[in-house]
């Protein structure tokens, strides 16, 4: 089974124009409840009675937290957990990770060229290749970002996958496309919203996504429940269903359809976007 975490957590140490949660301030209130809410998913996951992959996907910056840290590092230590990975910006020293079991352990990052230094990001990752930290690195297709981009995979360590996120609401010419693609291999599957409507999807089935109460929904984008985490209700719901949405134009949506061949493109490597050709 594979789980994406996401609990109230909604404030962020980053300022990014395109993210409605940029410095939002969580109250001491809201940090407790966030808090108990992560350490109760925390233990059943550690009682969970089948394999599990978590991927945690915090609306704000969960690594400046100690319980998503302590969470991560717990986790990766468990036999029956194939894969525990969270998105993050990076901000937080990865010393951290001295206590978790990195074959089980991975990060997707994200740089976000205008608020932080370039010399700082590109030495926190190569101090996560220098510890043996499996990681993926990405950045959003802003034009304004292109030539960080092109600096960042140029000067990453080799192996480091640099994937690049098509804009929310922006429309790329082929010379635009070209021009990430030439960054990013696969920026095509990023480039469009894939089309949805009636097809297969893992979602439901062997995917699930789960908030701080426990609800259980297919996925972050179908607001629809299956049933709540902790009293067990929503296993008599997962079964292969069709995709009610007319698009999914959200990586850790699509990559579940099985019409789309990322499963493949990242085995191995499908929660921290790490493709099947790339080491890191």
């Amino acid at each position: 089974m594979t789980i994406l975490y996401r609990g109230p957590l909604a404030s962020c140490d980053y300022d990014c124009g395109y993210c409605p949660f940029a410095k939002r301030r969580d109250t001491p209130e809201q940090l407790r409840t966030d808090r108990a809410a992560l350490e109760r998913f925390t233990d059943w996951v550690a009682h969970a009675p089948e394999r599990v992959s978590v991927l945690f996907t915090p609306w704000g910056e969960g690594l400046v937290r100690t319980w998503y840290r302590r969470a991560l590092a717990e986790l990766s230590h468990l036999p029956h957990v194939e894969r525990v990975a969270i998105q993050t910006n990076l901000s937080a020293h990865p010393r951290w990770t001295d206590a978790a079991d990195l074959t089980r352990l991975a990060l997707w990052a994200t740089y976000h060229p205008d608020q932080v230094p370039y010399a700082r990001f590109l030495a926190r990752c190569r101090e996560l290749r220098a510890r043996g930290v499996r990681f993926s690195v990405g950045v959003v297709g802003q034009p304004e970002h292109l030539a960080a981009a092109r600096k960042l995979r140029a000067e990453l360590p080799p192996g480091v996958y640099l994937w690049i996120n098509a804009a929310e609401g922006r429309t790329y010419t082929d010379a635009e496309a070209a021009a990430w693609a030439e960054i990013d291999p696969h920026f095509g599957y990023s480039r469009n919203a894939h089309p949805s409507l009636g097809r297969d999807c893992r979602t439901g089935d062997s995917v699930i996504s789960v908030d701080g109460e426990g609800t259980v929904r297919r996925c972050h984008f179908v607001p629809e429940v299956l049933g709540n985490l902790y009293d067990g209700s929503f296993r008599q719901a997962l079964r292969p269903r069709p995709c009610p949405n007319a698009t999914c134009d959200c990586h850790i949506g699509y990559v579940h359809m099985p019409s789309l061949p990322l499963y493949g493109v990242f085995a191995g490597g499908i929660l921290e976007r790490v493709p099947a050709t790339t080491s890191a």
